[in-house]
């Protein structure tokens, strides 16, 4: 049963949350401007440029900030609308009338649900389609300047890399593919292993026309070859002049960068986890792990605030708080501790991902348990 005082504390914690958020992610944006103003003026934009170029970045960063804090925020909130209970007196009829402190919690505890549901939602739905603004240069925003590229395995079997990148026109230096022997389906290939060099490299999206759905390769050696010998998916249109039919490998595939899977949706790093790939399979598999167990961090994170600020009622509200941030502080510091540990082998991912659930949580039932009621 819903009475009006729930209302009014969730009406109060959804406040709270609105000025947190604002607060927090207006905070972090002021500071990362001002630190890289020199960044966003480099092209030699005019005033107006370079207001559109930063409104245009941070108005996709926000996203990843929120991301970053999404847990803190709603701490924060919960803990401001519990505060503010406390100092208006709001808490302690309801206790003298015999309402236990559960009780009158329970509508903040569905707002900080609620919230909390935020940030894996923007985690699967709004990063991964945002992945390519979220890694653009702040001092490069129409792709003029040339990336690194990493290597990358086609579900073909090709494997693609190349010396240098652009953005703008998804054009590739030196481009380099190498054909396996034996084809995925097990079959041998017709032209055997064969390692291929191109001058330039230009990906064409997947479109209508014949050449489309991958890499036109210009100036390539071997410029020909035997008729029937030719390496699968590479069609020759001139002699030194290819076209490589490419499912999956996309010019921002090669050029998103070491942590680019940190942008994927968890269904992403579950396909990842299959594929051969051993210089980031450790560190995927534990932010895989980490995906899953996120939910269940960031409640008890709200459990073990509100726990430290109500299990003594007479402390001083600044007091609690303070003890709070603290405890908080020391939470966070266990998680990305566990991550170092299974991002560099010294931890399974599974039990990486579950270190903080197993250290805090027996921790914050036995101290939710013993709130003063």
């Amino acid at each position: 049963m819903i009475t009006t005082l729930d209302r009014m504390f969730l009406i109060s914690y959804f406040r709270s949350y609105a000025i947190v958020w604002t607060s927090l992610i207006s905070l972090y944006v002021v500071l990362d401007l001002f630190t890289n103003i020199d960044s966003f003026g480099r092209d030699g934009r005019g005033v107006r440029g370079v207001v559109e170029h930063v409104v245009e970045y941070y108005s996709t960063q926000i996203s990843l900030i929120f991301d970053r804090m999404a847990e803190a925020i709603t701490l924060l909130a919960a803990m401001f609308s519990v505060s503010w209970m406390q100092r208006n007196n709001e808490l302690l009829p309801q206790l003298s009338a015999g309402i236990p402190t559960r009780r009158v919690l329970r509508p903040v505890l569905l707002g900080a649900t609620a919230t909390l549901v935020l940030g894996p939602l923007n985690q699967e739905f709004v990063i991964p389609r945002i992945a390519d603004q979220l890694m653009t240069s702040r001092d490069d925003p129409g792709g003029a300047k040339a990336l690194v590229l990493m290597g990358a395995y086609d579900p073909s079997g090709v494997h693609i890399e190349g010396v240098a990148g652009y953005r703008k026109d998804r054009r590739v230096l030196k481009f380099y593919a190498t054909f396996p022997e034996c084809q995925p389906n097990g079959e041998l290939s017709p032209s055997g292993m064969v390692h291929m060099m191109a001058d330039e490299a230009v990906y064409i999206p997947p479109g209508e026309g014949e050449y489309s759905g991958g890499w036109l390769l210009t100036h390539a050696t071997p410029a020909t070859f035997e008729r029937d010998h030719y390496p699968p998916n590479l069609k020759m249109i001139d002699p030194g002049k290819f076209f490589l039919y490419t499912r999956d490998v996309d010019f921002d595939v090669v050029s998103r960068g070491a942590t680019w899977f940190m942008f994927a949706p968890t269904l992403k790093l579950r396909e990842l986890l299959a594929r051969p790939e051993p210089r980031r399979q450790s560190k995927i598999a534990v932010l895989f792990h980490m995906r899953i167990t996120r939910p269940l961090v960031g409640i008890l994170l709200v459990l073990l605030g509100l726990s430290v600020i109500l299990r003594n009622p007479n402390r001083h509200v600044f007091i609690s708080a303070g003890l709070c941030l603290a405890l908080s502080a020391c939470f966070f510091l266990s998680v990305l501790g566990a991550k170092f540990l299974g991002d560099h082998g010294y931890a399974s991912p599974p039990l990486a991902a579950w270190l903080p659930v197993i250290l805090f949580g027996p921790l914050t039932l036995v101290w939710f348990d013993s709130i003063h009621t």
